[in-house]
């Protein structure tokens, strides 16, 4: 029998959920089936693989988030998913304050240690500050969690509600990488030093540029996530020690995080927090984007008349990029992307352009005129 959440839940409550690999899977199935017993809730999501939360469940519960990752973007196109177009740091701030109300909070946790501590597992970033202002927490145990080493660790008596499972985490869509995708990593590449320190966003690209850096040496990453790609860097031994919000991967990631003090997963109000990234030296921004126009405004929200990005973290380490000593801000997409006129919302503007990258070459824009811009941007784009 599912666990009744209506014990921990009231109509109107503010509910916070984890996102993408850190999903609750079995909680939120119980959620949205008894969504009718807390009616006028609202519920905050994040990255969405699972699907679980549909268009037909805002009959009962109100529906938002800062992104139009995974599924969110049918409960965008239905018109019952509102958005939060901040930047990512700014999300902690306000879920602490409750903005964003986070009365209660759902999370997925490993198995416990043999000190009897639960690991948050597979993400921390903005549930952290939610965890802090939430009146319960109702977690899921999944064995198939790997234990990691999570700003916070739990015991049994911390959570309102404990149910266990054992279910693969929820996956992102497979994404296969071709030659265009080589091409731009290789590109890429050529701007990162040994010794940086790196970002990756969210996409097949980020990630790609990681096979291309396999030979490099005492890199170290600080991100928002990591995938796979980062994993098998830190098994060549090309990276030395990875902070970050959360892990967006496969088994691969999973194993390589367990019980591994080399991957240290963190609050966003840590892994975003400008002092923090304003300190790191050879910073180095790996960035994707739905479209860039030929003055390097970016849009990384909507695609098509679909909300299907987010503000997300981009700004934040974009920025912290272009003042790094020794570090540059790669904004990599394909050359199809550029284009004379976006069809979306500004999500970075033009005055925070660094690098523009497509696999037919890349166009540095620090310090360049407008026209000079233009320019550059056309000789990598398919425009000509």
């Amino acid at each position: 029998m599912p666990a009744d959440l209506a014990r921990f839940i009231r109509p109107g409550d503010g509910i916070v959920a984890g996102q993408a690999c850190a999903e609750p899977l079995t909680l939120m199935e119980a959620l949205v089936a008894q969504r009718a017993s807390y009616a006028g809730a609202s519920v905050f999501l994040g990255v969405n693989y699972a699907g679980i939360v549909k268009p037909a469940h805002a009959d009962h519960l109100r529906l938002s988030s800062y992104c139009g990752a995974g599924h969110n973007r049918a409960l965008a196109d239905a018109g019952v998913l509102d958005i939060h177009p901040h930047p990512y740091s700014r999300l902690g701030s306000l879920l602490r304050n409750k903005t964003i109300p986070s009365d209660v909070v759902l999370i997925q946790v490993s198995p416990p240690n043999a000190r009897g501590e639960y690991s948050m597992g597979l993400a921390v970033d903005y549930l952290l500050p939610a965890l802090q202002s939430a009146r319960a927490v109702l977690a899921e145990v999944n064995d198939r969690v790997p234990w990691t080493h999570t700003e916070k660790l739990f015991r049994k008596e911390d959570f309102a509600l404990l149910v266990e499972s054992s279910r693969e985490p929820a996956a992102a869509p497979p994404m296969r990488s071709g030659e265009a995708e080589a091409a731009i990593a290789r590109h890429a590449a050529g701007f990162i030093p040994d010794g940086a320190t790196l970002e990756f966003g969210l996409g097949i690209l980020p990630d790609a540029v990681c096979a291309a850096l396999a030979g490099r040496k005492s890199l170290k990453v600080h991100s928002g996530t990591i995938g796979d790609g980062v994993a098998e860097l830190m098994k060549a031994g090309a990276v030395s020690t990875a902070d970050c919000a959360m892990l967006i991967g496969t088994r691969t990631l999973f194993d390589h995080a367990r019980e591994n003090p080399a991957i240290r997963l963190r609050s966003t109000e840590f892994t975003h927090d400008p002092r923090v990234l304003g300190a790191l030296q050879k910073f180095v921004a790996i960035n994707s984007a739905v479209e860039v126009d030929l003055t390097g405004q970016v849009n990384a929200e909507v695609a098509k008349g679909s909300y299907l990005g987010a503000v997300g973290g981009a700004l934040d380490f974009i920025r912290a990029a272009s003042y790094s000593p020794g570090g540059v801000s790669l904004l990599v997409l394909p050359a199809a992307r550029i284009v004379r006129a976006l069809s979306g919302p500004v999500s970075t503007p033009r005055s925070e352009a660094g690098v523009i990258v497509t696999e037919r070459g890349a166009a540095d824009l620090r310090g360049c005129t407008l026209n000079e811009r233009m320019r550059r941007l056309a000789a990598i784009s398919i425009l000509n």
